[in-house]
């Protein structure tokens, strides 16, 4: 019983106390928990200890916004002290709320929390080790912005960037920024817009980039480790795009549209040359043409013009048939050009100054600027003439004198592939002061002088055709016959023997001809042979256009083309012809204000932006090519440059190529989709203005990227301005294939890439069946 009893009372004054003991313990804890929630809640958001299931893209808006309230309140020199003593406070915190929340809830959180500090530690350590870039130039700026914001904008391509970058600039004006920041980044963006981009107002950034693997991706980059994302990227790139190298018959020498050998085999004669001819495949390749052994960077101008490695072209088969006339000799690792030529054994120059004492009306330079040179050997001819301010495009035929038109590339002399034989020539009418031809093989006498016709269609009304073969010197039986059906031919056609003059050091002669300037002679002709072509004929047309053995009556009313010569060089480069006054331009203004317009446009992008800010090395470009050149504003910009350029003018274009002409320039017609007439490696700078995003409507742009990779040379440039769609698919295409992205620039819908190609070659091998013979 007394133990029952004081059991009882016992257990109430037990309960009593006990309820005490629990109050006391609950508002302790909520003490200690009040206390811990004001330690946190003091701490910035991105110190906050997110579970290592929580991304940087979550902690994104909270950083962002939060800096961005503040960023206007404060000093942007002091902005980056405060960040550092916030961000101790909040370590010393965080080791507070571990440790209360480890006293509580075990090593869960502690585990998390040291998983999350390890990933923002190696995030870190990525940043500041591939940050030395456009960080620095955007410093004010981009400093308040979170590392995970970071991430995300390396998830993007360049060109996405540099657009979104723009719209920011542009349209947001509710982020604040000191008038400093503000200011430098105006001014650096309305100069590159006035350089790269003159006719609009909208500021524009420019990135660049050393990466070799390429500058920028196309790959959503989720991994810390940027390096390992581009190469996963590369090589899904390289998948998708499939890329093998070219095995081929012609091997490194392969020319598609040339190297058709199940083309020619069909041929049913080759009589007027018809092997030689353009025959594409139905197909057109996107292999990549592999590189002759031991190929090394070309030899610069005007060393190239004496001496190339012979790596890069190994052949020596003229070396040993035509060395003894000065084209060309093999000396160890090189090929040597000794400046001579079956014609002139003892050096172009003399040669080209005999032409000039043979008739002073020529004038070198002067009246005389646009020249075509008809089997032209190693070119050497052309060659020496830039020393008398000439420009000689000079062509001969993939033949038995092997590799010459690769030679004069080689060397840095203007030259292309093709043949007189069933086709028109590339070139519009009326369009070169001078045709040479020096013992250039050319039966020109022969079915109604067809050939010889041709030429006279692309001769200048008043232009001179300078013919030095054995005929004119020479006496034999074979060559009276020659010459005896060339006078009566040249006299048929109109033209006038102006001298013949022989050159006694070489011992050889030159007959030179002028075509008439009116129709007179024509019309006074007792029988019409060769015949007038037809009123209907189109002299301009010239894309895979048949041969006829007819002349086109020249043009007579002097607000024409073709009727009045052209200004002297150099005041015909920047003069609009006359008789562009009744025309409508491509841009649709006046032709003569659209003329203007575009030469000022160029010449203020290639002088402040491509000539300064591009990170080109000029001394190692030589030969230029312009994909797309309208009215040829972008090779008349680089007229004072010690290089050439081969205006091409797109057979969908409109034809702007006898402006070309007019200005002291050259150029061709050509059909994008298809390859090229040159060799490989024979470009050091191609550009492309708007061309690729006309192109995607009708070509393979693989394809036509391949023939990029195919006529560049192994780091040669390629700028290509166009829409930011049609940049982002090249940009996949170039990275695929290696190529390194130097620079990107962007307005509106408009965008720019400069890119250097690599020396990267596919391991896998495609066989490309039409190529083989």
């Amino acid at each position: 019983m007394a133990m029952g009893k004081y059991s009882r009372v016992d257990g109430k004054k037990s309960s009593t106390y006990g309820l005490t003991i629990t109050i006391v313990l609950l508002l302790s804890l909520c003490l200690v928990g009040a206390w811990m929630f004001m330690s946190s809640s003091s701490a910035p958001a991105n110190s906050v200890g997110y579970s290592s299931s929580d991304t940087a893209k979550d902690v994104e808006p909270v950083t962002k916004n939060d800096l961005s309230k503040e960023e206007g309140d404060r000093d942007p020199k002091n902005f980056s002290d405060e960040k550092k003593e916030e961000s101790e406070a909040v370590t010393e915190n965080n080791h507070v709320n571990t440790d209360s929340e480890n006293s509580a809830e075990g090593n869960q959180v502690d585990e998390s929390s040291g998983e999350k500090s390890e990933a923002v530690e190696e995030k870190k350590e990525s940043d500041d080790s591939n940050g030395d870039g456009d960080g620095e130039k955007e410093k004010n700026v981009k400093e308040v912005e979170s590392e995970s914001d970071e991430a995300k904008q390396k998830e993007k391509t360049q060109l996405e960037e540099s657009t979104e970058e723009n719209k920011s600039e542009d349209g947001n004006g509710n982020e604040e920024k000191s008038e400093e920041s503000a200011s430098e980044i105006e001014e650096i963006t309305e100069k590159s817009n006035k350089d790269v981009f003159p006719a609009g107002d909208q500021a524009e950034i420019t990135k660049e980039s050393s990466t070799g693997d390429g500058a920028w991706s196309t790959q959503l980059v989720e991994s810390q480790n940027e390096k390992k994302a581009q190469q996963s990227s590369i090589s899904k790139d390289q998948s998708s795009y499939g890329w093998k190298t070219c095995n081929v018959t012609a091997g490194p020498d392969y020319i598609p549209c040339l190297d058709n050998w199940q083309a020619i085999k069909k041929l049913h004669t080759t009589m007027h040359y018809e092997h030689r001819e353009r025959h594409c495949p139905e197909e057109t390749p996107h292999c990549l043409v592999s590189l002759p052994d031991g190929y090394k960077r070309s030899i610069k101008w005007p060393k190239s013009r004496e001496k190339i490695w012979y790596n890069n072209v190994p052949h020596t088969k003229l070396a040993e048939i035509k060395g003894h006339q000065n084209w060309v000799k093999m000396s160890g690792e090189h090929l040597t050009f000794p400046g001579g030529g079956t014609q002139f054994k003892n050096g172009a120059l003399h040669y080209i100054d005999f032409i000039q004492q043979s008739h002073p009306a020529i004038a070198w330079g002067n009246r005389t600027r646009v020249i075509l040179d008809v089997g032209c050997g190693v070119a050497s001819f052309g060659g020496y003439l830039f020393e008398r301010d000439v420009l000689a495009l000079s062509f001969a035929p993939k033949d038995e004198h092997e590799a010459q038109v690769q030679f004069a590339l080689e060397r840095g002399i203007p030259a292309m592939l093709n043949v007189m034989g069933t086709k028109r020539l590339p070139f519009p009418s009326s369009v070169f002061d001078l045709i040479h031809c020096a013992r250039c093989r050319v039966p020109w006498h022969i079915e109604g002088g067809k050939l010889l016709l041709e030429l006279n269609r692309a001769l200048r009304p008043g232009g001179f055709f300078v013919w030095s073969a054995t005929p004119v010197y020479r006496k034999n039986e074979e060559d009276s016959g020659i010459w005896k059906a060339m006078s009566k031919l040249t006299k048929a056609m109109c033209w006038k023997l102006v001298t013949i003059k022989k050159d006694k050091l070489n011992e050889v002669g030159a007959a030179i001809y002028q075509k008439p300037t009116s129709n007179k002679c024509y019309n006074k002709r007792p029988q019409n042979d060769p015949p007038l072509c037809k009123d209907s004929d189109d002299q301009n047309a010239a894309w895979n256009v048949p041969l006829e053995a007819c002349m086109h009556k020249v043009t007579e009313d002097s607000s024409k083309r073709g009727a009045v010569w052209p200004n002297m060089w150099p005041e015909r480069v920047e003069t609009a012809p006359e008789w562009l006054d009744s025309q409508e331009g491509v841009y649709g203004k006046p032709a003569p204000e659209d003329f203007t317009a575009d030469q000022e446009k160029w010449k203020t992008i290639v002088s402040k932006s491509y000539l300064n800010d591009m990170g080109i090395d000029w001394s190692n470009v030589r030969n230029v090519m312009d994909m797309r050149a309208v009215y040829g504003g972008f090779a008349a910009a680089l007229k004072d440059l010690k290089l050439w350029v081969m205006n091409v003018v797109p057979v969908d274009a409109p034809d702007t190529l006898p402006i070309i002409y007019e200005r002291g320039l050259f150029g061709i017609y050509h059909d994008w989709c298809e390859s090229f007439n040159t060799y490989l490696r024979t470009y050091d700078l191609l550009h492309a203005d708007h061309l690729f995003s006309t192109l995607r409507k009708r070509c393979n742009l693989v394809s036509v990227m391949a023939e990029i990779d195919r006529i560049l040379r192994p780091q040669g440039t390629f700028i290509i301005r166009d829409d930011m769609e049609t940049l982002g698919e090249v940009e996949k295409m170039v990275k695929s294939m290696k190529w390194n992205v130097k620079m990107t620039q962007s307005k509106d819908n408009e965008g720019l890439l400069s890119i250097q190609k690599s020396w990267w070659r596919p391991a896998e091998t495609e066989t490309i069946k039409s190529a083989i013979a």
